[in-house]
């Protein structure tokens, strides 16, 4: 059986568009995403402002788009994939993180799954852990990704609840609806169901990470971004988040939906058994904080795994829930964003890569 093979490479923004078809060459990714099958970008969009590190960036979007177009893939094949969050605008963050800049100069489609999008009852033929007793009613999925590629393009980033957010996890918005919020005491195990079900309906999966600006601390939003000058890619998600958090400083077993996905069977989350192509990242460690929490992300773990468990359902699943958004859009948008956001984002703007970011 080959190895798992994820290509990392050093980059810049002079060069970066370049690199990225260096990258997805390296990964060979023309071996899993068909060229006679319509192709998802999977754009990550954490927050609806721009903050460095946070959201898909325009040049990893653009990057796998031309490298796509150069190849002979057709445009009319290509879109851009967005997904709703209760406390997050798709709709505001495609233009503040200038994501729809690329895809109209690229003359490609622009679907929001909840956006005239059939959703349908969808029943995995493998093991599922958690989503059958989240939703007794049946695991609701976009029906339109039912054979269709996908191209993950997250960032290299800390979270609150999973240590790193990476490929694994930028399919938690595409294939839940805005009620996957309820899975988050079960996030790991969700995960490794989310992957199950990928492996079943597409016709190819490819993941793309920018690690060009990446966070540190209480992700996915309120970190502190540094600029890394690395991007991967791979056809293995479980690899290539394995890679991802063991720059970042983590051992990847010990991260829970990293290990159950490994022991599935459903990619390699174990660094010697992972072919890493490109640079050499063996002394590579950023040594990225674990246990970083805000205030919100504190209460967040009362509810999910603490004395406050027992109200979960309560709380999260009743007409009281609006509570939670409330709670979280004062938080983010109105206090944290304006107080620390913004002056973290000014100094990375400054930067190579906040000069390349003001030209799209």
């Amino acid at each position: 059986m080959a190895r798992s093979k994820v290509a990392v490479l050093k980059t810049s923004p002079q060069n970066v568009l370049e690199d990225f078809k260096k990258l997805m060459h390296l990964a060979e990714y023309q071996k899993y995403v068909s060229k006679d099958k319509d192709t998802a970008l999977k754009i990550n969009i954490s927050w609806h402002y721009y903050y460095p590190a946070c959201s898909t960036t325009p040049w990893q979007l653009e990057g796998v788009i031309k490298t796509l177009l150069d190849d002979g893939y057709k445009k009319e094949l290509i879109h851009a994939c967005h997904n709703r969050t209760v406390v997050v605008s798709a709709k505001k963050g495609e233009k503040t993180n200038k994501h729809l800049p690329v895809v109209q100069k690229y003359g490609l489609r622009n679907i929001h799954l909840y956006e005239n999008e059939e959703w349908i009852r969808y029943e995995p033929k493998g093991k599922i852990r958690v989503l059958h007793e989240i939703f007794p009613k049946g695991i609701e999925i976009p029906k339109r990704m039912i054979g269709e590629n996908i191209i993950h393009l997250p960032t290299m980033k800390t979270h609150v609840f999973t240590t790193m957010t990476g490929a694994m996890k930028n399919a938690f918005g595409g294939l839940l609806h805005e009620r996957r919020h309820w899975t988050h005491s079960v996030i790991h195990e969700t995960l490794v169901d989310l992957l199950t079900i990928q492996k079943e309906i597409h016709s190819g999966i490819f993941a793309v990470t920018d690690g060009t600006i990446a966070g540190d601390g209480p992700g996915p939003r309120c970190m502190v971004p540094y600029v890394k000058d690395y991007i991967l890619a791979s056809d293995d998600q479980v690899a290539i988040d394995a890679v991802a958090s063991k720059m970042m400083g983590f051992e990847p077993m010990d991260l829970k939906f990293i290990r159950l996905a490994h022991e599935a069977g459903l990619g390699c989350g174990d660094i010697p058994d992972i072919e890493v192509v490109g640079e050499d990242i063996s002394e590579v460690n950023w040594h990225f904080q674990k246990e970083k929490n805000t205030f919100a992300s504190y209460g967040q773990k009362l509810i999910y795994w603490g004395p406050l468990k027992r109200l979960e359902r309560f709380l999260l699943r009743t007409v009281l829930t609006p509570w939670s958004y409330v709670a979280s859009v004062i938080f983010h948008d109105w206090i944290w964003h304006p107080f620390i956001g913004k002056r973290r984002t000014r100094k990375i703007l400054k930067t190579q890569w906040g000069e390349l970011f003001k030209q799209y």
